[in-house]
């Protein structure tokens, strides 16, 4: 965690992803992001992946670091009414809300806005006319389970990573602070409603993919594990290990050919096809027919180490492919200076390897991040630093049972 936000303050209240991703991002920044929870737990609380022999969510801990937990009766007018003073709450930097709630619930901008002008609030939503999706059903939606999979096979082939929920997460981040930044210049209150589709499309336009076929081109055909309009595929070593090997760039095209000695091979069908390799990646693409068998066999000849050596010492843009717990048994996330994981102890009662802030500040050490909290956790913190309740309210509050207590 480095501090760059300290001092704002956010208030979240949303399940699932995107939402609460949003606001894990500015918490790593520094902020004091106060959870808002449903005594109990929300729909998330309990998703999988579970922690062994519990039903504690390893997915709500890895979402919630760094925040902290307030439980409230949501169900009862009352707590409603005290979710939205929490929300509303005085102060120069406060009053920034990160939510997936419905436009027109409890916890509508324009109600809110009543209370706290100046209110800055993000609103991720599924489709931007409200109606309910999730990134599976936005991914199918939007066509690229239809350009994913083997290329001899039809059926859409989802993704397993909900890309659009933390694309939108991060957009989301970016868009609070965009809107506290506005607001500390005119004293304007604001809400941006960001749509999981709309992140998806755009996202697609933005890479091209648009324009290749609204210009009269087909859309993208399935080509497995090959990459699109540049040299790049899955090979196999002499001893059966599976590597992905991308050359986009000049540079990395000759890294690839000088490491397996490829020079006199390539340079015939150069000749042959009057073509250069190396000054247009398009160029590989269109030629993969005939430059993929020859970078096969030269891999096919030799073990995973002998790639590794000649790869690495010539800087080949490579890796193999391995599982997660291979990834972390690697050491290269958690390893020092400036590690990326650290060991950290959650609330479900396990130690695990545990990310910080991605980014990281050049002439800063990293940080160790800071674990979920348990649900509920600072009930009474919050209601007596945000609210300036005394003891004997939280009490009344707690003996009604409107808030809960870790």
């Amino acid at each position: 965690m480095n501090r760059l936000l300290h001092g704002m303050r956010v208030v979240e209240a949303a399940s699932f992803i995107a939402a609460p991703s949003c606001a894990l991002h500015l918490a790593q920044f520094g902020a004091q992001v106060i959870r808002i929870d449903p005594i109990g737990g929300g729909p998330d609380f309990h998703r999988w992946p579970l922690a062994p022999q519990s039903d504690a969510s390893l997915y709500w801990e890895g979402l919630n670091q760094s925040k902290q937990s307030i439980a409230i009766n949501l169900a009862r007018p009352e707590g409603r009414a005290l979710a939205i003073q929490i929300i509303t709450a005085p102060g120069e930097h406060a009053g920034l809300f990160v939510t997936n709630y419905p436009v027109d619930g409890f916890l509508g901008y324009a109600e809110l806005k009543k209370r706290r002008p100046d209110l800055g609030c993000v609103r991720v939503m599924g489709w931007a006319d409200g109606q309910t999706a999730v990134d599976y059903t936005i991914n199918a939606a939007v066509g690229v389970p239809a350009m994913t999979g083997p290329v001899d096979d039809l059926r859409p082939v989802n993704h397993v990573l909900p890309a659009w929920d933390l694309m939108t997460g991060a957009y989301s981040a970016f868009a609070l602070v965009s809107l506290e930044l506005a607001r500390r210049q005119d004293g304007q209150g604001r809400e941006v409603r960001i749509a999981l589709a709309d992140i998806a499309m755009a996202s697609l336009g933005y890479i091209g993919q648009i324009g290749e076929v609204q210009t009269g081109l087909a859309d993208r055909a399935r080509m497995g594990n090959q990459l699109f309009g540049a040299f790049g595929r899955d090979f196999e070593t002499l001893d059966g290990t599976r590597i992905m090997v991308v050359a986009i760039t000049m540079r990395q095209w000759r890294s690839l050919v000088a490491a397996l000695k490829l020079e006199t091979p390539v340079s015939a069908l150069e000749t042959s096809l009057g073509v250069r390799f190396d000054e247009r990646e398009g160029v590989r693409f269109q030629h993969r027919d005939v430059l993929t068998p020859l970078v096969e066999r030269a891999i096919k000849k030799r073990s995973a180490a002998e790639i590794t050596s000649a790869f690495n010492a010539r800087d080949v843009c490579w890796a193999p492919y391995q599982s997660l717990a291979e990834a972390l048994d690697s050491k290269r996330f958690s390893s020092e200076p400036n590690a990326l994981l650290s060991p950290i102890d959650h609330p479900s009662g396990h130690r695990y390897l545990t990310p910080a802030a991605p980014a990281r500040i050049w002439s800063e050490a990293r940080g160790v991040p800071a674990p979920a909290p348990s649900l509920g956790r600072d009930t009474v913190r919050v209601l007596s630093e945000v609210l300036n309740l005394s003891n004997s309210e939280i009490g009344s509050l707690h003996d009604d049972g409107l808030v809960a207590s870790a």
